[in-house]
Parts: C-alpha cells; structure tokens; sequence
C-alpha cells in the first residue's frame, strides 16, 4: 500500500508504503543514506510470519516526498509521529538502519504522544558534538566517507561544495545505479562484499539507491543532472550537524536496541561504543565477523525484537 499524507494543512508531502498485516504490530523502517522507502526489507511473505506490519518512508528530499530545508535528527520524530496519526495507530516500534539509525533513537527520544513502543538502531553514527578528547569522529571510517564529510565545514556547515560532489554521485546512480553501489565496493571488507552480491538484496539496493534521487515523482524537470539531490545532502548535514536532543533524553522504559558489525568502516565501532557508553540501558550487540550491511540480514531478528520488546 503507497500513499502520501502532508505534514500539516498545505504543509510538506511525505509518502510512504506498508507492507505485511495490516492488523499486525506496526514497524517503521527507517532507510539509509542516499536511501527510500522502497530499500532492502525481508519479504511480505516473512513480515506476516513475524506478525509486523512494517512501514517506510521517504525522509525529505527523498523519493517522493517534499524537502523539508534545514531539518534536524530530531525533526524525523514528528515525520514520523504524521504517518502514525494518519494511520491511526496507537502504538509502534521503530527501526532505523545505517543512515535511519540516528533519525530512529530521535523518535525514542522525543516519543511524541507515548506511542513509542520500542527502538532499535542497526549501525548508527554518533553524533559530532561528542565532549570526548578520546573519541574520534572520523576514526576507522572509510576514506570516501571521510573526505565526503570534510567539505561540510564545520563552523558553516555550507553543502556548496558537498552539493556539488552528491549531484555527480546521483546522475551516476540515474544512469547505473550498479556504478554507485561498486563505488562502494571497493573500501567494503570481504564480508560486505558477500552480503551485497547476493542478488535478492543486490537487487533491492539498486531499486533504493535509484529511487532516492529520482525526481520522477516529484515532478521535477529539467536538467536534473545540474541540482543537488537534496534528500542527500541533508541527511549529511543532519548527521555533522547538533541533532536537537541528547540521549539521555530517551526514556528509560522504552527498550532500545543498538546493533553492529565489528568491522563496519562506513560507521565505525568506536560510534556503537560511545552511544553504548551514553545509553548504558539499552541492549547493545556487537555481531563478530560482519560489517555494515549484515544489517540487512539481521532485519528479521530485529524486527521480532522490537514486536517482542512492544508487548
């Protein structure tokens, strides 16, 4: 099931899609970045087994859903929060993975209305405004990642220059979005690398990478090539900029799951280990031997983790 709903009266389009049992515990997945709705999820068949309905999607600038300028982490919470209401749903657990991570601990930390029933975030960043002399941001990230980051200055955090590199990046994707995804491959270590040439989830990689920058259904015309793909762009200023809460901010009674591979370089270990060290209440899992995208085969554990912790 698609549809769209609009933040407030004339206010901004937001679609997303649901998938599985309409009367079963309802589940956001929140995507990755460049990421959509449409990204890597186990299969209808699945998620009625598991008793989950799950819902996705397109943060702003994504896919078909209207930009929502200067936003924060935390603004996700109330994205969120609309597509509940709309859905009349009265209580949901939140699953946020790799880019949707942060934007999922910001729905358990604002838990708008107490219908917030679980969290769980799969290979999160930390935040930048970390006061710790020993922790490193960039530390052990791949060098794509780093040298992405770098053009956000940190004092004017202006996405000129990073417009600029990620309107390069999605005009590859539109034209093969199999060039953008062996971009990747290159820095990803072995087991990565056998998670995504599995052609089931090679697959849904490539349908969500392309439709986060297409503009099709926005109706966005002309030289598309020439713009930035600002869903993008936004999401990394988001995470390099503060994202308008504090951990401890989230509730104790509401069960949070921080997952990672230990070889993860696209959010490094040493991230998992200070949102571990700041949420010592939440259940934290370290997978040995995976990475960043065993995230995508841990989703059906997950999921039954936050339906379970939602009882």
């Amino acid at each position: 099931m698609v549809g769209t709903v609009r933040t407030k009266p004339g206010g901004r389009v937001i679609t997303y899609e649901a998938w599985g049992d309409p009367g079963a515990h309802p589940v956001f997945l929140l995507h990755g970045t460049p990421g959509s709705r449409l990204g890597p999820r186990p299969r209808t068949f699945d998620l009625h087994k598991l008793g989950v309905r799950l819902i996705a999607y397109d943060r702003p600038g994504y896919g078909g859903s209207d930009r929502h300028p200067h936003r924060r982490i935390l603004d996700a919470a109330e994205d969120v929060a609309v597509i509940a209401g709309h859905l009349k749903l009265d209580r949901y657990s939140v699953v946020g993975r790799s880019g949707g991570a942060p934007h999922a601990l910001a729905c358990a930390a604002q838990n708008i209305d107490s219908k917030v029933a679980s969290v769980a975030a799969l290979v999160s960043l930390a935040p930048p405004d970390v006061d710790d002399p020993e922790f490193d941001w960039f530390s052990g990230m791949s060098e794509s990642n780093v040298s992405t980051y770098r053009l956000l200055d940190p004092f004017s955090l202006d996405p000129t220059a990073l417009g600029e590199l990620l309107a390069r990046n999605a005009e590859m994707i539109r034209q093969d979005p199999r060039l953008f995804l062996q971009s990747l491959h290159v820095e990803m270590p072995d087991v990565d690398r056998v998670i995504v040439e599995d052609a089931g989830i090679r697959k849904l990689l490539l349908i969500n990478y392309y439709s986060a920058v297409d503009r099709t259904e926005q109706g966005e015309g002309g030289a598309v090539d020439q713009l930035p793909p600002m869903g993008w762009v936004d999401d990394l200023v988001a995470f390099r900029s503060s994202w308008g809460f504090k951990l401890d901010e989230i509730e104790g009674d509401i069960p949070v799951l921080l997952w990672h591979g230990e070889h993860d370089v696209f959010a490094p270990m040493a991230h998992f280990e200070w949102l571990a060290r700041k949420m010592p209440k939440a259940q934290a899992v370290v997978q040995p031997s995976a990475a960043h995208f065993a995230a995508l085969n841990a989703l059906p554990r997950v999921l039954a983790w936050v339906r379970d912790k939602a009882r």
